[in-house]
């Protein structure tokens, strides 16, 4: 899995005013906490160094490098503007390379179905999985081959190979489906 860098400033102020001057500056106030530091840090650190992190379907680990302090980590949770959508605050969990995180990782369809071929629609019901390992046996992606999908089948959780990690999703969840157009809906399709 890669590994992205971002550079933080320690928060001197928790209150409210001091957050909002934080924003103002292009900044985003952060919380690192888990069982990878003894305490949680508070920090802020440029807006624009997420861009890599949040805006893209890829996942990362973390190097979060607080004045001078080296801290590994994961995204947790990202909290935006309701209107403007803009970052407004992030939440990351420490880690250690010796116990096992929970993280969610995205699934990458790979393969020709013949439904799709047969005028089918390819649908996603779920675009990531939870899953719990070690961070470098971690995957960039989990790959779900649709060659053998038919019109009207899905792809479920329990068809993946999960080597080095435990998927935490249920065994049950569809990944993605091959929907009935309407126009074929009634008809009988031909093989």
């Amino acid at each position: 899995m890669k590994t992205l860098e971002i550079i933080g400033f320690k928060r001197a102020n928790l209150d409210g005013a001091s957050l909002t001057e934080i924003r103002e500056t292009g900044n985003v106030p952060c919380v690192v906490y888990g069982p990878g530091i003894p305490e949680q840090i508070h920090f802020y650190s440029p807006i624009i160094l997420f861009r890599d992190l949040i805006y893209t379907p890829e996942v990362h680990l973390v190097e979060l490098n607080i004045e001078g302090t080296i801290v590994k980590a994961v995204l947790k949770e990202a909290q935006f503007h309701p209107v403007s959508e803009t970052l407004l605050h992030a939440d990351f969990m420490a880690y250690t390379e010796d116990k096992p995180i929970k993280f969610e990782i995205p699934v990458k369809v790979t393969g020709s179905s013949p439904g799709i071929a047969k005028g089918g629609k390819l649908e996603f019901k779920t675009r990531k999985l939870k899953v719990k390992g070690l961070a470098n046996d971690l995957p960039d992606y989990i790959e779900a081959n649709i060659s053998n999908l038919d019109l009207g089948k899905s792809f479920k959780v329990a068809e993946l190979n999960a080597e080095g990690f435990e998927i935490l999703t249920s065994p049950n969840v569809s990944l993605v489906t091959i929907g009935i157009p309407r126009a074929l809906r009634g008809k009988k399709v031909e093989d």
